[in-house]
């Protein structure tokens, strides 16, 4: 078959390999080891299905070659299981590090448990039998690589600055902004210190995304901007889980509810 699903002319690929080779149906029977009449058949239409050994056999002894251009290589090819048998190839193969990453350990809430404690003995690897949950984590694995940072400059205020994370299609799944603004006096590390600062209005990555590192690259983005620029400062208010967010990426919280937290660039 072709990517576009037609069907492969394969008596008419044999003609062409033929004659590019320029080999008789005779010379190519004994090339390939084929009996000519099976080559005679294929041309002319009148085989059904004729096995993937002699068509490959055929392409070979012909000067052609077999490729599948695009498939990736398979994940968990050579993983075995604790039975030496390889895992289904359809499914994704992921590491268990505990009872909480096994879909049969239905006991997991003893993950308190010490492992030697633990009523069943857990695998080094599972999969997931759930199609709906395989389809998102594809999903998302494709978001993760496909996705592409740009700065955006057109339409925004002098002091603005704004990163957009985006797939391939146009499709929006994360944002960041901010601006600058001058420092007040009393905030000076060092008279040396520009008199200026960001402020982080905020990062949004689309629900489906969280976790794959986009919002964290956005931020990467804004701390190379700000090197590039020469500012050591940026500021920014949050509360929950955006706080925890921000000290991974080197914000320092200073008490206040809610949060805000500073971030100092090294000199």
């Amino acid at each position: 078959m072709t990517g576009q699903g037609d069907p492969v002319d394969l008596g008419g690929l044999l003609r062409r390999l033929r004659r590019q080779a320029d080999l008789s149906q005779r010379e190519l029977a004994v090339l390939a080891g084929v009996p000519k009449s099976t080559i005679s058949r294929i041309e002319a239409g009148r085989a059904r299905d004729p096995k993937f050994r002699t068509v490959e056999r055929l392409v070979l002894a012909a000067g052609g070659a077999f490729g599948l251009d695009g498939l990736p290589p398979h994940p968990h090819e050579h993983r075995r299981d604790q039975g030496g048998r390889r895992y289904p190839a359809h499914l994704d193969v992921r590491e268990v590090y505990g009872p909480k990453d096994w879909p049969g350990a239905w006991w997991a809430h003893w993950y308190t448990l010490p492992p030697e404690r633990w009523p069943l003995r857990v695998p080094e690897a599972t999969f997931d039998l759930c199609r709906d949950r395989r389809d998102r984590r594809r999903w998302r694995e494709e978001v993760r690589r496909r996705v592409r940072l740009r700065a955006v400059t057109a339409g925004l205020p002098p002091a603005g600055w704004q990163w957009v994370a985006e797939l391939p299609d146009g499709g929006l799944v994360g944002e960041l902004r901010a601006h600058l603004r001058g420092r007040h006096p009393v905030e000076l590390c060092s008279l040396a210190e520009p008199d200026r600062e960001v402020v982080l209005d905020g990062v949004v990555v689309v629900a489906e995304c969280r976790g794959l590192g986009i919002g964290r690259r956005l931020v990467t983005e804004l701390l190379t901007e700000m090197d590039r620029t020469g500012i050591r400062v940026a500021q920014a208010i949050t509360e929950f889980d955006g706080v925890e967010f921000l000290v991974r990426c080197g914000f320092r919280p200073e008490p206040s509810r809610p949060v805000r937290l500073t971030l100092h660039r090294p000199d």
